[in-house]
């Protein structure tokens, strides 16, 4: 049964697979860094980017989400699925994730993420010839 509205599941779901993707841009960070690339700083100014632009949208989510009095607690994970409790002006509603699906949204963050941090492309005449 469902207790959160369309709006405020939207807003908790948002916030919680936009913190997974700016743990794993954070990792890739890392990872690059600490890695064998050939040339390290056109990734690692991308990634910089992205987190940068995920930071500012979870600022905003998190400010709505304190207006809304909504909360995302973590219940339990496994090797399938994992559940969460959203938390809002004393109703709760228990969302149960298989991780595959979770995996797919943090991807979609991900590629919205670096569409907005790329530089928009630029089309040359002389490319044509």
């Amino acid at each position: 049964m469902r207790y959160l509205t369309d709006e405020e599941l939207q807003l908790a779901s948002r916030f919680l697979f936009l913190s997974m993707a700016m743990v794993v841009i954070q990792q890739d960070l890392q990872h690059i860094r600490q890695g064998t690339f050939k040339i390290k700083e056109p990734y690692i100014n991308l990634l910089e980017k992205m987190d940068t632009e995920a930071a500012s949208e979870r600022r905003e989510l998190r400010k709505m989400m304190k207006d809304k009095k909504i909360q995302v607690v973590t219940l339990n994970k496994n090797d399938s699925f994992s559940s969460y409790l959203f938390l809002c002006r004393g109703r709760e509603e228990k969302r149960n994730y298989f991780n595959p699906a979770i995996r797919k949204k943090v991807e979609t963050i991900i590629d919205e993420l670096m569409q907005k941090a790329l530089p928009p492309r630029q089309h040359y005449a002389d490319a044509d010839t």
